[in-house]
């Protein structure tokens, strides 16, 4: 059973990696976590924020979604995770970058090129309203394409603009924007590559992603 593998690997983690950083997880269950870094990532289970960051347990504080979509800050009634875990990095751990890291193969960007009624299942009602954050960055990619990109071109071409228009979103959020005019807070757009592990950033100054690791 998988619950017995996961045991197995919970007794590994306690005997080999656990031990590895044990004087650090004493400090942050005494004193508390203290990340200097909100990395807002995708569900999908092939990205690993600390093996591909390298940082120690207590460095990042990880949000995690379909898509590594961020909603535009909008209070309601409604139950709004990601923005709830914005508002408490910005606010209360008071980080000092945010980065948005999509990534190749993304299976939400995929989503946004299926047929209509593939989506039009009752099951999938939250999955289909959620990868609405998506179509700005779809239409997008589609402009800049025209006719002159493969399938799978066109496909990185919306991961990485999309992960570019999540920080225009991030910055509908006031404390997010006030500190970022205040220059205590950084922005920053990945895309991380599963084949090859390599990250690019997108740079301000070229208006286009260039590698972060090479």
């Amino acid at each position: 059973m998988i619950i017995n593998e996961l045991a197995d690997s919970s007794k590994r983690f306690k005997q080999g990696d656990f031990k590895k950083h044990e004087e650090k997880f004493a400090i942050l269950a005494k004193e508390g976590q203290n990340p200097k870094i909100l990395f807002i990532t995708c569900c999908d289970s092939r990205v690993l924020p600390n093996l591909i960051t390298g940082t120690d347990p207590g460095d990042l504080f990880v949000v995690r979604n379909i898509g590594n979509f961020v909603a535009p800050s909008e209070f309601d009634e409604s139950f709004h995770s990601t923005a709830a875990a914005i508002e408490y990095a910005v606010s209360v751990l008071e980080v000092s970058d945010i980065i948005v890291c999509g990534h190749s193969q993304c299976g939400a960007i995929a989503a946004l090129y299926y047929e209509e009624e593939k989506l039009n299942k009752p099951e999938l009602k939250h999955v289909k309203q959620w990868l609405e954050l998506g179509k700005g960055a779809k239409e997008m990619a589609e402009l800049r394409c025209a006719s002159n990109c493969t399938h799978e071109e066109k496909l990185e071409k919306t991961e990485k603009i999309s992960a570019s228009f999540q920080i225009g979103n991030l910055l509908t959020y006031p404390a997010v924007r006030r500190r970022v005019s205040e220059k205590t807070l950084f922005l920053h757009a990945w895309h991380y590559d599963i084949m090859s592990g390599t990250i690019h950033y997108y740079d301000n100054n070229t208006l286009s992603y260039l590698p972060l690791n090479e």
